[in-house]
């Protein structure tokens, strides 16, 4: 499977009444390198989607490639292996943990897969430089302002050298001044070669991705280039 990411018939049913499909046989394919945005209306299936990629949850039916694996029927245990060593996960509210410092914040996943105290801390330092937060290592989330809480989330979710970025309305509790920051990081990301798959609800922030897909119904309503893409070309 050449794509990092390919979705075959995929549905998610949830079990309400008679079944309500959330994702209605999604066919789709995502390549290394793309800085994707998904978009769509309130129970278009976005956030079905997004926990579907994520491994959060699980198909009802259909096939679920990443790096070439189908995740699509695996046990929880593995799906979280996957969770902890193949995506980073960035989230509208942060999820930051407020009584640790900003590295130790960076550092959770390389914890939680057993990396030595030794390796974690310089590739975490290495990342909060990365996001400018290099003389904010000491601080507390509380003492930072959004912007920089959520540059420690995207640190965080790089941690692991992660197959994907995913990221769930990054910049929905953010300033119009920060959100420019906070995408500006993200496409310096997929300068360096990240595959970033974004869901958003606003068409300034989808308009920064180099692809849109618009859902609606729970199906690919489009597939497009997005306007970040046309600019360059």
């Amino acid at each position: 499977m050449r794509s990092l990411v390919h979705l075959e018939n995929l549905w998610k049913v949830y079990p309400v009444g008679d079944g309500v499909a959330a994702v209605r046989g999604i066919d789709l394919s995502i390549d290394h390198g793309e800085y994707v945005a998904i978009m769509g209306p309130s129970g278009s299936g976005k956030s079905s989607m997004l926990n579907l990629l994520g491994c959060l949850d699980r198909p009802t039916s259909g096939r679920y490639w990443l790096g070439g694996e189908d995740v699509s029927g695996m046990s929880d245990s593995q799906l979280s292996d996957i969770r902890n060593q193949r995506i980073g996960f960035v989230f509208q509210s942060f999820n930051l943990i407020p009584r640790l410092s900003i590295l130790a914040n960076i550092e959770i996943p390389l914890f939680y897969q057993g990396v030595p105290r030794h390796e974690r801390h310089p590739r975490s330092m290495e990342l909060a430089r990365m996001v400018g937060l290099g003389d904010r290592l000491a601080h507390r989330p509380g003492q930072l302002s959004g912007g920089q809480q959520q540059r420690v989330a995207i640190a965080r979710a790089l941690a692991n050298n992660p197959l994907i970025l995913l990221a769930d309305e990054p910049t929905g509790n953010l300033d119009s001044h920060t959100t420019i920051d906070i995408l500006s990081l993200f496409e310096d990301l997929h300068n360096r070669g990240s595959t970033i798959i974004m869901v958003t609800h606003e068409d300034d922030v989808a308009a920064h991705a180099h692809r849109v897909i618009r859902l609606r119904d729970g199906l690919v309503e489009s597939d497009s280039p997005g306007k970040a893409l046309s600019a360059k070309a």
